[in-house]
């Protein structure tokens, strides 16, 4: 792989999810929505969890991370998006698109990670109910977390140093929407196979890892619940994991057709649509999945309005 020559080019254009300008300002104004929500959903979750201290578990430890992660990935290129949907010129420089690119995979690697996480959580507190609090005790709480923001920060670097190593002298116009792997390699005029390797490796370790421990989990999630004699157990027991069985399908089911499908049937306008789903509309589902189908949740939220409209 060559060493590039970075003076060959100073800014990238994005084309965005499409050139047709009759649909730049209803776009915008989708997406401006969907974003809003975002902000909202995720960061009312995480004050609530912040705030309410029959919250302060495990479960909701990790899901105040997820919160924030999906806060700041959507963060990452949302705002830039925004703007190209008004600008006539969608330029964004060297160096912001290396920025870009390193948090967007770093933070799509840690919601990867802590959705396996998550998984472990939920086996333990089915599997072992009674030891549960001293299983997942705080410190071991913060030293998972620290250990998916630490992996997924150190495949971030190492993926956005191999990529900005390759030379860019063909064309500066990047066919996506945010800068990314895929639609940057086609640009290089360097050999990028080994970029390929590396992006392929690291991201089959990842994605696959997580997935094998998610379902891993729930294999013995399944037959714990099974083993319960009542319904109302077997009811209850699931619930407290369904809507975490929900994010890890939308999240993962994307990923993996993203990331794992043959090169001879990659599109780029397909990649476009998978990468909105994945990076913009699940961060918006979130925060509702794991509000609409959850009790404690829903409870914390009446106590929050009450306590708000008692003081007002």
């Amino acid at each position: 792989m060559e060493k590039g020559n970075h003076s060959e080019v100073t800014e990238f254009i994005l084309t965005g999810l499409t050139d047709c300008p009759e649909l730049q300002v209803p776009l915008f104004g989708v997406f401006l929505l969907m974003y809003g929500i975002t902000l909202v959903g995720n960061g009312g979750m995480i004050l609530l969890i912040m705030s309410d201290p029959r919250l302060h578990t495990p479960m909701y430890f990790f899901l105040s991370n997820l919160s924030f992660c999906d806060l700041f990935f959507s963060s990452i290129i949302s705002p830039k998006m925004l703007l190209n949907f008004l600008a006539e010129r969608k330029s964004i420089s060297y160096t912001a698109c290396a920025v870009q690119m390193s948090l967007s995979i770093a933070f799509a690697d840690v919601v990867c990670l802590l959705l396996a996480v998550m998984a472990y959580d939920r086996y333990v507190a089915i599997h072992k109910p009674l030891l549960y609090t001293v299983t997942m005790s705080r410190q071991l709480c913060k030293q998972l977390v620290a250990g998916v923001y630490a992996v997924g920060f150190v495949d971030s670097m190492i993926q956005t140093c191999f990529t900005f190593w390759l030379s860019f002298c063909s064309s500066n116009i990047i066919n996506h929407f945010f800068c990314d792997i895929p639609p940057l390699l086609v640009l290089s005029c360097s050999d990028t196979y080994i970029n390929e390797i590396v992006m392929f490796v690291f991201m089959s370790c990842i994605i696959v890892g997580s997935l094998v421990t998610v379902f891993l989990a729930y294999v013995c999630i399944i037959s714990t619940i099974l083993q319960i004699c009542s319904a109302e157990g077997r009811h209850k027991a699931f619930s407290t994991c369904s809507f975490h069985l929900t994010a890890v399908v939308l999240f993962y089911g994307i990923q993996l057709f993203l990331y794992l499908c043959p090169p001879s049937s990659y599109s780029m306008d397909i990649d476009k649509v998978a990468s909105v789903f994945y990076m913009l509309v699940i961060p918006m589902l979130n925060p509702l999945i794991y509000s609409l189908r959850n009790t404690e949740v829903k409870d914390a939220l009446r106590r929050a309005m009450n306590k708000l409209l008692t003081n007002s």
